[in-house]
Order: C-alpha cells, then sequence, then structure tokens
C-alpha cells in the first residue's frame, strides 16, 4: 500500500536548523489536505526548535469534490469506515517508516498529530504500531474499532483528546469514549472539551497540543 500512494506534503523545517531530533506528523481531516495542518507548526517550533513537521496529504481525492481524504464517507456504516481504515493505514505506516529511516530518528522521536479524520487515523496506526511513540495528538475526532482494539493494541503512547461541545460534525461523544476505550486499555489520556467550540481548533487546543508535545518529547528522551 505505502507504494501505492504519494503522501508527500508540506513541510516546516527545525526552527533551530540542522537535522531533525524529533519528527512530528500531521493528519488532515476530510476535505483538506496537508496545507490545512502545516499552520500549527509556526506555532509550536518556539518549544519545539528541533522538530521537523511533515503534513501529508491524503491519499485520494475527497468525495465532496475538492481536497482529499483518508478513506470514503460516501458509505457511513461502521462496517465501511473502518475498511477504509485499514485500508489506507499501511500507506501511512509506509511514510512513517520512510521519514524516521531518512532521518535516524526512531519512534520516541516521532509524535503524530491528528484533525476530525485525521485523528481516526493517528489513532489507528499508533496504537497498532509495535513501538511507541512519544505521543499522539486528536482534535475533533474520535477513535474507531474500539471493541477490536484491545486484541490488536501493540503500543501504548501518550494521547492528548481536544474536543469542542458544540461539534456539529463528529459530536463530543466520540471523545468521551474515546477516552474511556483508552484509559479501560491503560493508555495514558488527556482529554478535553471545549464549550461552544464547533468542528475546529481553539488557541486553548493549540496551546495544549504545544505544552503536550513538548513534554512528550522531553518524557521519551
Amino acid at each position: 500500500m505505502s507504494d501505492l500512494f504519494n503522501l508527500a506534503g508540506p513541510s516546516f523545517p527545525p526552527l533551530a536548523g540542522g537535522a531533525a531530533k524529533e519528527l512530528v506528523i500531521l493528519l488532515h481531516g476530510w476535505g483538506a489536505d496537508g496545507n490545512d495542518l502545516i499552520g500549527l507548526a509556526p506555532h509550536w517550533a518556539q518549544s519545539l526548535p528541533h522538530a521537523e513537521f511533515l503534513s501529508p496529504h491524503g491519499p485520494f481525492p475527497c468525495d465532496m469534490g475538492f481536497g482529499r481524504q483518508w478513506f470514503s464517507l460516501v458509505d457511513r456504516s461502521p462496517e465501511r469506515v473502518l475498511a477504509g481504515v485499514r485500508a489506507t493505514a499501511p500507506a501511512i505506516d509506509g511514510f512513517i517508516d520512510e521519514a524516521l529511516e531518512g532521518r535516524g530518528l526512531d519512534e520516541s522521536r516521532l509524535a503524530l498529530v491528528g484533525f476530525s479524520q485525521g485523528t481516526m487515523m493517528a489513532l489507528y496506526v499508533a496504537l497498532r504500531r509495535a513501538r511507541k511513540l512519544a505521543g499522539v495528538v486528536g482534535y475533533s475526532g474520535r477513535l474507531l474499532d474500539g471493541p477490536s482494539l484491545a486484541e490488536e493494541i501493540a503500543s501504548k503512547p501518550r494521547v492528548l483528546l481536544v474536543h469542542g461541545t458544540a461539534d456539529e460534525m463528529l459530536p463530543i461523544e466520540g471523545m468521551r469514549e474515546a477516552k474511556r476505550v483508552l484509559q479501560a486499555l491503560g493508555v495514558p489520556v488527556e482529554a478535553y472539551e471545549r464549550p461552544g467550540l464547533g468542528h475546529g481548533i481553539d488557541e486553548f487546543g493549540l496551546e495544549a497540543g504545544r505544552r503536550f508535545l513538548s513534554q512528550a518529547f522531553t518524557a521519551e528522551a
């Protein structure tokens, strides 16, 4: 699967210059592309001056006619959505493997950040990788296939979840369920509900992500 797609998107080099000592991969939401989340990098680079940020494009044209997607939502039944996630996960794993190898880094120096559909992919991939990532940040998303995760989980990275209580696209209950399932499996989780926030990232979420990533990389050093 990883050979079938070129996921390459925009990047942001280490603010300190030189080779990257940490890697942050940003997975965008449905109907966007890698240019969407790369805008987070300048906000976080001051605290992560040795981190390189990569923001790959989803592998498929979006169903709604613009942007990209990680999997189709034409059929939103749980079975079809999960099938789409499982089909795309190897492409993201391949992208991760190549990015780490090319920089001489391992998973302890990697964090995944997702928004919406990107959060679903980030959680799915990170929890099934054999080696633990430094952390996962998920905005406005949910955890897919919780029942099978107990059998498939291979590592337990730190996870930060941030979600608006007024999210009209993915209701807040999805984050609450993700927190419950992950905690039951022993995954360290921070979860924040943002009163009145819709399907987006606010200043609180931006700052929470900065703090979380800085602490996650320090803890894994």
